[in-house]
């Protein structure tokens, strides 16, 4: 890619998701009628330009994986817009739904239960390129060599089972296969949660590697900060469906302007006794998405709340330059 070309992606975004809502009905009754929402993403917004990474980050079930999938269009938005390169994807389907997953791929939490036991390596990293692109048995084995050899895989590995390898080795399986079609943008759900500590900064260390030779773009999602840190170029902060707070990584972790992020940025472990600062224990429970609060999602857990934050939801606004917070301290 020329650096001309290089310098034009990263002025523009690849990703817009506006106001987004993803619920889940609740079911009841002799009939199962809907008798309520979980509301697991509540009107969300953020972007992401040309080869950046975003790292989206919160408590377990805040609908960090939801928005994924959601913008995958694994699951269908209830309200909002998604503009993935400039073409609104929010209801496609069909054939228009299939050309778009070609540029938009995703790797999963779990490495043991995203491939497929009865599939060799081969067959699974194959098994895009099959699908889109029109290939010689030659040419598929030796681009699926390839792409072993780049996620680290010997090329005996072609002819084993996932079963066969540590989940380390079977989370290059995925990412192989999720590079195969060659995508502009990769949804990395929580990738190395599931891994050993040892094992977790070699699988970063690879996916930062080839974002560089393969020119992507990532929504890295996950819970440990430290891991986000090291990953991300911006990091938004959810909270109950909600994002409360987004920002370069260097500005959230000098200055996090949200009580919630505060509380999170507290909790990272300092080996420095000089530099560990006072954590802040959060009171309460996380509400349920299912009856969330009303106006501000954090305030009954939130320490500075006011009498405006039960009352009125606070919207996500620039306070300094890229550093947006929904909060009414901020006002």
């Amino acid at each position: 890619m020329s650096e001309t070309t290089t310098l034009a992606k990263n002025q523009s975004l690849l990703l817009e998701v506006n106001n987004l809502k993803t619920y889940y009905p609740i079911k009841g009754g002799f009939l199962q009628r809907t008798i309520g929402q979980v509301k697991a993403v509540d009107d969300l917004s953020f972007e992401i330009k040309y080869g950046e990474t975003l790292g989206l980050v919160g408590e377990s079930g805040c609908g960090k994986s939801t928005t994924g999938r959601t913008i995958m269009r694994l699951l269908a938005p209830t309200d909002g817009k998604i503009v993935f390169d400039g073409k609104d994807v929010t209801n496609v389907t069909g054939k228009s739904l299939r050309d778009i997953r070609k540029d938009m791929q995703m790797v999963f939490q779990d490495p043991y239960a995203s491939l497929n036991p009865m599939q060799m390596v081969g067959d699974i990293v194959s098994e895009p390129i099959r699908n889109y692109l029109k290939k010689t048995k030659k040419e598929l084995k030796a681009e699926v060599l390839d792409l072993l050899e780049k996620v680290g895989l010997p090329e005996d590995a072609y002819y084993k089972y996932a079963h066969e390898f540590s989940g380390g080795q079977r989370q290059r399986i995925g990412i192989a296969r999720a590079l195969a079609l060659r995508p502009k943008l990769i949804i990395a759900d929580e990738p190395v949660s599931a891994l050993d500590v040892s094992v977790q900064s070699q699988v970063l260390n690879l996916l930062k590697d080839l974002q560089k030779d393969f020119d992507l773009t990532f929504l890295f999602i996950a819970h440990d900060l430290s891991v986000v840190k090291h990953m991300s170029d911006r990091i938004g902060v959810m909270y109950l469906g909600n994002m409360v707070e987004i920002a370069d990584k260097e500005s959230i972790y000098a200055e996090p302007l949200h009580p919630y992020t505060q509380a999170l940025i507290s909790a990272i472990p300092e080996p420095d006794p000089k530099k560990r600062k006072d954590r802040i224990v959060l009171q309460g429970d996380v509400p349920s998405p299912a009856n969330p609060p009303t106006g501000c999602p954090f305030h009954p857990r939130c320490s500075h709340a006011m009498d405006e934050c039960s009352k009125t939801k606070p919207i996500l606004k620039e306070v300094k330059k890229g550093h947006r917070v929904a909060c009414h301290l901020h006002t």
